[in-house]
């Protein structure tokens, strides 16, 4: 411990823990110690911790320094110093002030630089903090504005450090050794200081403090101007120098003996003999604390017994007095009293009059009047009790005990002497710290980052990470994924998610949508007008200007695009009369500005490549006019229209638009400036591979002194070896696998090693994809493997916590090449950095970049039959075997039927059998023979008897599933057309009661199993043949065969209403071809069909007003008579849209009716084989007829999908 004056010690600490100094452990070897942080101070005080056992106790001590100049000043409150600079002194551009100061009070104005016209700046301690204040100019005086704010309990009588430094319209602001630095206003860049104000803040025309009862009040020493010690200049009488009020040049200050209660065995026990024996009693005392409760003093009653306690609950004082046979007294005053300040309270009892007051009645009063004396009966304790006391116990505490600092305690208004205390020679005390007051801070500076909210008790600190986007004990790591990429690979589907591109580092995190319905991911960043619109020209005026906001951050910006694989934005602009560009070689009439910041300035369009001031058309060579490269340059009077995609990075994105050629007579032109898009996260499949256990990778020291995070996947076959490692002098870090079930997270920050485990259900070398996620803070250390429950190790209390690493960074191995890793890690992030290990893999030996097989882990995200594909960098599902589609295969394929509505799946079409009219039946139909069929299908419907589905055979051999009169699901069979139909019916009721009901039926051979929702499975036995010979088609809704069995004539002719939904004949999807591929699949519709959400579980109501897409709908491209978002005139927004609607009405009718005519004629003719884009996979089983006739015929007679 130190100290300036013999008394108020301090410890010493190190990296804000205890310091401690290990010895010699023989008679000659000498240890030295350099301290961290410098000392200065006039005594020090050593504390043994621990005494030789095999020896005599022997010390030999020699300290080493530096000089050190002090010039000192001290100030009462009514004093202070007024510095003055000639009019007209050449200033320097760089201005700096410093100082050391110590106070006992908590509040005051310390300095005040003062320029022209009263603009100025000011230090001011307010509650133990250190206030940097922004002061305007003018007569009206506004309320300084807070700039800054720095350390904490600065009144503790210590020497503290200040410096502030000025350059421009910068301003660093020290305290101690935590820094801040501040941007200040620009009226500040020509500013020059005029006067400098210490210990009072003054105004430039009056030596009159501004607010007398904030002057400083205590010591300050060497206060340099630019290396200039004013001080010094004020003993010599400078006449630029004003003293005012008692200034004196050296500093006595007052003797304030503290004492800290640290632990559960603290008390202070003072004895009667000090209390009065007149029937009262009087306490006084003040104290400080960061706990909400606790005991600060108890005593028995006399007499009749019983007991008084003062005590703190919920950072309020209470005093309760219980006594026998009487009612209990309580008593409450003040409130926040666990806030770190000083804070007195004083304790009457005399004459039948009790009173307690905090803070000399400013932190409030209460007052009793009890009907028995109290006063002490023996003793009084102080923070506690003692734990050895014997039967008689004169001390009892059903509280909390007291962690903190008192000082100027009084008894009978006698004050009482902690010296004598701590020398034995008045009361007893334990565990007590006397004449120091040790607490800390441990919220200045805040460990929580990320907006984090700091509280503390007396030995921890408390984060609360509500509302910030990031969790852990210090609000470190983000709870968001880095890229719509991780969501998708988590088994989210499309929607609006927060994105935070750099994991745990200083960039927040942001909403953006994701788009997940196509093969690549999407993250879509909208700005303020994403909509058609059109141009408003303003008179006087030959340029548009138009500027676009995002809604992210430039650094979210920035960091998207860097991390992502293709990023793209839509430009277009529609014209008449309104020129683009018109030449390469002549200046554009318009450009747009794009890029970081700014941007900048952009003479080409979508479409087309930097620089080159051309358009799409342009590129492609077919412009309307060939001798411009740009459509709208051929300035006609039609419509015509340039747009494309930006696609170079460097160039993205758009921030402005500036449109030139809109004010002539006739000019009309509209533009669209798309929201930015970008998929593939190129951290997120960044892999190497290390093919040996000597293998590794380097990369440069990793800087994770306070916080660390860690974050990667592996996958391996190996059972053990070591992921990453950095090395220091004496500290580490290092996560390993340990064994093929266990994962290790150590380190070492100088407390000795730490190492925190995970254990795992599953063996670990299975090739799958694991991921691992470490953090260590000033708190504690976490790891975490996949899903299991992460493992914590808390950190040591008072111990050291930087980490301080100086070697390369391994990943991989080890320094000593053992021990290695064999397998892939991907995605490696540390503290939010991703490293590029692709880039490093490929210019080193051993290690492979890249790492493919993703299927093994992601596979099981591709659902309802979804087959997982490989690609180089991920994966993706396809649905071409699933009744579902979507990027997982998870959408439901429903479509609301009428009772005209009939969907009709081809098997095999009439042509071919009279092609081969001339082969035996036999031989025209054994490749679409069957022993057993898959059937599965959703369905809502009000109405019964129904046909839900028809399968009609060359054999006249049919199945029907069917809701008959009774509500129940029947099952015909007939597989022998000379015999009758078999009859399935399940026990299940209400199946016509509008609810979603799901049924699947199997059959092989002459076996068939039902299942309708989560019932049990109902087995039935066929009694014909087990084949299902020559099947011609499916039938959804109305059957308008006429070659109908008599007892599905009548029911087919009803159609069906309701809603159909993931409807699946073994391989075949006959809903998802007709709604999703009607032109390229074997399906006739008639009659209105309707895609729909009903067979949706959560649609409450399938026959209420849904968001349906007709499939008469997909149109094409938008026509010129569009009506535009922000059309310059409502009356031609008006013509163009009812001419809009005239255009798609007759378009639409000449479409069904070529659609109708096209479906009649396609029945009798071969479908010819369309190579179209198909949603789901290139290979579509339903592609075309033949297709499905391979499909079937791939087992002459056992097909099972």
């Amino acid at each position: 411990m130190f100290s300036d004056t013999g008394h108020n010690w301090k410890q010493y600490r190190q990296e804000d823990s205890i310091g401690s100094f290990p010895g010699n452990s023989n008679a000659d070897s000498v240890v030295q110690y350099k301290l961290q942080q410098p000392a200065i101070a006039r005594f020090l005080r050593l504390i043994p911790l621990s005494w030789n056992p095999n020896g005599r106790i022997g010390l030999r001590l020699e300290t080493q320094g530096c000089p050190y100049t002090s010039d000192v000043v001290a100030l009462d409150g009514g004093s202070g110093l007024v510095f003055r600079w000639s009019p007209g002194a050449r200033r320097s551009s760089k201005e700096v002030v410093s100082l050391k100061f110590k106070t006992l009070r908590n509040s005051g104005t310390l300095l005040q630089a003062a320029g022209e016209g009263g603009l100025g700046l000011s230090l001011e301690l307010e509650r133990g903090k250190l206030q940097l204040l922004l002061r305007p100019g003018g007569t009206s005086s506004p309320s300084p504005r807070p700039l800054a704010s720095l350390g904490s309990l600065l009144d503790d009588q210590h020497w503290h450090h200040v410096a502030v430094e000025r350059q421009s319209a910068h301003l660093n602001l020290t305290v101690d050794k935590h820094s801040e630095r501040v941007h200040i206003p620009a009226e500040f860049s020509h500013w020059n200081m005029e006067q400098l104000s210490v210990g009072a803040a003054l105004s430039l025309d009056s030596q009159k403090p501004l607010v007398p009862k904030r002057n400083f009040q205590g010591c300050l020493e060497n206060l340099l101007y630019n290396s200039m010690n004013l001080i010094e200049r004020a003993k010599h009488n400078d006449q630029q120098v004003t003293l005012m009020g008692n200034v004196t040049f050296s500093c006595a200050e007052p003797v304030s003996v503290a004492v800290t209660f640290p632990g559960p065995q603290s008390f202070l026990q003072l004895p009667r003999a000090m209390a009065s024996s007149s029937g009262g009693v009087s306490v006084g005392f003040q104290f400080r604390t960061w706990n909400k409760a606790g005991l600060l003093l108890t005593f028995d009653l006399p007499d009749e017994g019983g007991v008084a306690w003062l005590h703190l609950s919920e950072a309020r004082l209470w005093l309760q007095i219980q006594k026998a046979g009487r009612a209990p007294l309580e008593l409450r005053a003040g409130s926040a009293l666990n806030d770190g300040q000083w804070h007195s309270v004083d304790f009457t009892s005399d004459r039948g009059r009790l009173s307690v007051s905090v803070d000399e009645g400013g932190g409030g009063v209460a007052h009793a009047s009890p009907s028995f004396p109290v006063s002490v009966r023996h003793q009084l304790f102080f923070g506690g009790c003692p734990a050895d006391q014997d039967n008689n116990q004169e001390c009892t505490n059903p509280f909390d005990i007291f962690q903190g600092c008192m000082r100027l305690l009084s008894v009978d208004h006698q004050p009482v002497d902690l010296i004598l205390v701590q020398q034995r020679l008045l009361g007893n005390y334990s565990h007590l710290q006397i004449d120091m007051c040790g607490i800390i801070d441990r919220c200045s500076p805040s460990r929580c980052e990320h907006g984090g909210r700091c509280t503390q008790s007396w030995t921890i600190f408390h984060c609360n990470c509500s509302d910030s986007g990031y969790n852990g004990a210090t609000c470190h790591s983000s709870v968001y994924e880095q890229s719509c990429e991780a969501y998708k690979h988590n088994g989210n589907t499309s929607g609006h998610f927060y994105i935070d591109v750099d994991g745990s580092g200083p960039i927040r995190p942001q909403l953006v949508y994701c788009n997940m319905t196509e093969e690549d991911t999407w993250m879509v960043i909208q700005h303020n007008n994403s909509e058609l619109t059109r141009v408003r020209p303003s008179p006087d005026v030959n340029q548009i200007l138009v500027h676009f906001d995002y809604s992210t951050l430039e650094e979210q910006l920035s960091a998207v695009l860097s991390q992502s694989q293709h990023c793209e934005q839509e430009l277009a602009y529609r014209c008449r009369k309104s020129r683009l560009l018109n030449t390469p070689e002549g200046s554009p009439f318009s450009w747009w500005l794009g890029g970081p910041g700014s941007g900048r300035l952009q003479a080409y369009w979508g479409g087309a490549q930097p620089g080159s001031q051309q358009c799409a058309c342009g590129l492609q060579g077919d412009c309307v006019d060939p001798q411009h490269y740009c459509n709208c340059d051929a300035d006609r009077l039609d419509w015509t229209e340039d747009s494309g995609l930006i696609t170079h990075k460097e160039s993205l994105p758009i921030r402005s638009l500036v449109l030139g050629d809109v004010q002539r007579p006739g000019s009309e032109a509209d533009y669209r400036v798309g929201p930015l898009r970008c998929h593939g996260d190129k951290n997120f499949w960044n892999a190497a591979f290390f093919d040996k256990e000597t293998s590794y990778l380097h990369f440069p020291t990793f800087h994770g002194e306070l916080s660390a995070d860690i974050s990667f996947l592996f996958k391996t076959t190996a059972s053990s070896g070591v992921f990453l490692e950095n090395l220091g002098i004496r500290d580490f870090i290092r996560i390993e696998l340990r064994s093929s079930t266990q994962v290790v997270f150590s380190f070492d920050v100088g407390n000795g090693p730490l190492e925190v485990h995970v254990q795992s259900d599953v063996p670990l070398n299975d090739s799958r994809w694991h991921r691992v996620r470490a953090e260590r803070n000033v708190k504690e250390a976490t790891l975490r493997l996949d899903q299991f429950p992460p493992a914590t190790q808390e950190a040591p209390a008072d111990g050291h916590f930087h980490l301080q690493l100086n070697s390369q960074l391994f990943i991989g191995g080890t320094a000593s090449r053992q021990k290695g890793f064999r397998g892939c890690i991907r995605s490696l992030q540390l503290n939010g950095v991703t490293l590029d290990l692709e880039e490093r893999a490929r210019i080193t030996p051993g290690v492979r970049p890249g790492c493919p097989g993703h299927c093994s882990s992601y596979g099981s995200l591709c659902q309802n039959r979804g087959r997982c594909v490989e690609r180089a960098a991920g994966f993706h599902c396809d649905c071409g075997l699933s009744a579902f589609t979507g990027v997982f295969c998870h959408s439901e394929v429903s479509a609301s039927f009428q009772s005209s509505t009939s969907v009709s799946y081809t098997f095999k079409e009439p042509y071919e059998l009279m092609r081969n009219s001339s082969a035996p039946p036999s031989s025209i139909y054994s490749d679409v023979t069957l022993r057993g069929e898959n059937v599965s299908l959703s369905f809502r419907t009000n109405q019964s008897p129904a046909l839900l589905l028809y399968v009609s055979s060359y054999y006249r051999e049919h199945l029907a599933l069917l809701i008959n009169k009774h509500d129940e699901l029947e099952v015909r069979y007939k597989l022998d057309s000379s015999r009758e139909a078999d009859v399935l019916r399940s026990r299940v009721k209400s199946l016509a009661n509008g609810q979603l009901h799901t049924v699947t039926v199997r059959r092989l051979s002459d076996s068939v199993s039902v299942q309708i929702n989560q019932n049990a499975r109902e087995d039935f036995n066929l009694t014909s043949d087990g084949e299902f010979n020559a099947i011609k088609s499916l039938v959804l809704g109305r059957v308008q065969d006429s070659d109908l069995d008599p007892d599905v004539s009548t029911l087919a002719s009803l159609g069906f209403s309701g809603c159909l939904s993931v409807l699946s004949f073994n391989s075949i999807s006959p809903l998802k071809a007709a709604l999703l591929h009607p032109d390229t699949s074997p399906v006739s519709i008639s009659g209105p069909l309707l895609r729909s959400s009903c067979g949706s579980s959560a649609s409450a109501n399938p026959y209420a007003a849904e968001n349906k897409h007709h499939l008469s709908d997909q149109s094409g491209s938008v026509g010129s008579g569009q009506p535009l978002v922000n059309a310059i005139r409502t009356d031609s927004a008006l013509i163009g849209g009812v001419i809009a609607v005239v255009i798609f009405v007759v378009v639409a009718v000449l479409a069904v009716t070529g659609r109708f005519l096209y479906r009649r004629k396609e029945t009798y003719r071969n479908q010819e084989v369309k190579g179209v884009k198909r949603e789901d996979s290139p290979d579509f089983p339903f592609t075309s007829q033949s297709d499905s006739q391979n499909v079937c015929g791939e087992n002459r007679k056992e097909y099972f999908i």
